[in-house]
């Protein structure tokens, strides 16, 4: 492909590589309006294909793209030809075109950066997240599409008892942590708890994300978006800074240090909601994480104030459907007095089967939660197994099925 700047590109220095030579294809892009448009609209007709093919994800840039444009389409990503060649210079360029200075700067300070991006199509807009970074010296950029209307909170298929835990008005303090791998879907269930209290609860919501994803407009609840980055300096300061801010529940994008998380035990024991995401396989997983973060001289201390605060654990996956394309599996831990003293004695692993024993409290395990589809005929048997955390207990359980049924 070629653009009006792929010319000017050749007229940079061959000594300046890497950082350098983005700087100078960056104040290119940025000295001439009509080279910037020219870029935009190219990432935008990518944006809109991604829309029209209902691709999660869009992958450009960089080395390891090999020039093409690659999609996530119900869980597989492939490159599409159809969007032709683009060399790694030209490519650097086109993504350019749609950053601000700011981003820009994140870049070549940190190498990498998330961001937010609309797309606006006349009336109707789409947000993106995105993550923009150096692959072998040349940017490359990912993009996640955000839906754009939060889901209802009965599609995730909560039992009542968990829906209620997650309510502010049932439950009014807490830490409810929703989990997964990235792609797993944990944004769409945290905007579907959280657009649940808004339209059903008087109350102020406080969101501290990077970037920020759905945007939810107040309506039984005042809610704040916070920005890491531009409203607020790190998730830390935001969590700590909301509390001189009045709020009833507090939304964490992200535990991803130890400060973080340590900040959200000591904000949720003085009596506030707190929902947050943790970038871990299981309940059991989640809680080891937790305390491992912590100095070892510190872990008892953790245990007994995570016993108190933690209320609900949410571990999902998107696993292939039949249909071809994807559906959501969960793992569902609801914190009762005999968990709460399995995580004080530190004999986490008794955890799962205080899941498995769990029903009446709205707890089910990954295994339990894939037989449920595999019976419903929504995925096979590989499927199934591919997918459990545990696959002795999950072959056990298909092997009963089949007994049964035999």
């Amino acid at each position: 492909m070629e653009f009006s700047f792929s010319q000017k590109f050749k007229e940079i220095p061959s000594h300046k590589q890497g950082i350098d030579r983005l700087i100078e294809i960056a104040s290119i892009i940025k000295a001439e309006p009509e080279v910037r448009l020219e870029g935009k609209q190219f990432i935008d007709s990518l944006l809109q294909a991604m829309i029209d093919k209902d691709a999660s994800d869009l992958d450009f840039g960089g080395v390891g793209a090999a020039g093409k444009v690659w999609m996530r389409i119900y869980g597989k990503k492939s490159p599409y030809q159809e969007f032709g060649y683009c060399d790694h210079e030209t490519s650097t360029g086109l993504i350019c075109s749609i950053l601000t200075d700011k981003v820009v700067n994140a870049i070549i300070e940190n190498q990498s950066t998330d961001f937010s991006y609309t797309l606006i199509n006349g009336n109707e807009q789409t947000r993106f997240r995105a993550c923009a970074y150096l692959d072998l010296d040349y940017l490359a950029v990912n993009f996640r599409k955000i839906n754009p209307q939060p889901i209802h909170i009965d599609f995730l298929g909560f039992a009542h008892s968990i829906v209620r835990k997650l309510d502010l008005d049932f439950e009014k303090k807490g830490l409810i942590l929703v989990t997964g791998i990235t792609g797993s879907g944990k944004s769409t269930t945290l905007d579907a708890i959280i657009n649940m209290n808004n339209n059903k609860n008087q109350s102020h919501i406080t969101i501290i994300g990077k970037p920020i994803e759905f945007f939810h407009k107040s309506e039984q609840s005042i809610v704040r978006h916070r920005e890491v980055g531009s409203d607020t300096k790190s998730f830390k300061d935001g969590t700590i800074e909301s509390l001189r801010q009045d709020p009833d529940i507090i939304v964490i994008g992200e535990m991803r240090d130890p400060e973080t998380i340590m900040t959200a035990l000591e904000i949720t024991d003085s009596g506030h909601k707190v929902f947050s995401t943790l970038h871990t396989g299981s309940a059991t997983e989640s809680v080891h994480r937790i305390v491992a973060e912590c100095p070892v001289d510190e872990q008892q201390r953790v245990r007994m104030r995570l016993a108190d605060v933690l209320s609900v654990v949410i571990c999902q996956k998107l696993v292939p459907s039949l249909d071809g394309k994807r559906v959501l599996a969960k793992e569902v831990l609801s914190v009762t007095p005999n968990v709460s003293a399995a995580i004080v004695n530190n004999n986490i692993s008794e955890i799962y089967q205080m899941i498995t024993e769990g029903k009446e409290y709205g707890m089910v395990t990954m295994e339990q939660d894939l037989m449920r589809l595999y019976v419903s005929k929504i995925i096979d048997s590989k499927v199934a197994i591919s997918y459990a955390n545990n696959k002795k207990r999950m072959l056990d359980l298909l092997n009963f099925f089949k007994n049964k049924m035999a």
